[in-house]
């Protein structure tokens, strides 16, 4: 299967969905003086969440592991004891 047809594994919570759709229709009514169907703001958000779904998460996952990494490094410096000389 395509990565173009392969479905995403992102989902919202049905309260994040809710909320995320409430802003849209918000958002297109003070910028574009536009009012969405419900059928076509749940369009535009899943077209959102399959583009940008996966980059973002695995932008994010990469930027907790650095963060992580940097943390660990950290550690030693932080609490390292020196061993006595024998």
């Amino acid at each position: 299967m395509s990565d173009e047809h392969r479905p995403t594994h992102i989902k919202l919570t049905d309260e994040r969905r809710e909320r995320v759709l409430n802003a849209a229709t918000k958002f297109f009514a003070e910028n574009f003086d536009e009012e969405l169907s419900e059928f076509r703001r749940e369009v535009l958000l899943d077209f959102f969440i399959k583009e940008l779904g996966a980059p973002v998460y695995n932008q994010a996952i990469q930027d907790v592991r650095a963060a992580m990494q940097e943390k660990l490094q950290d550690l030693e410096g932080e609490f390292h004891e020196p061993e006595p000389e024998v």
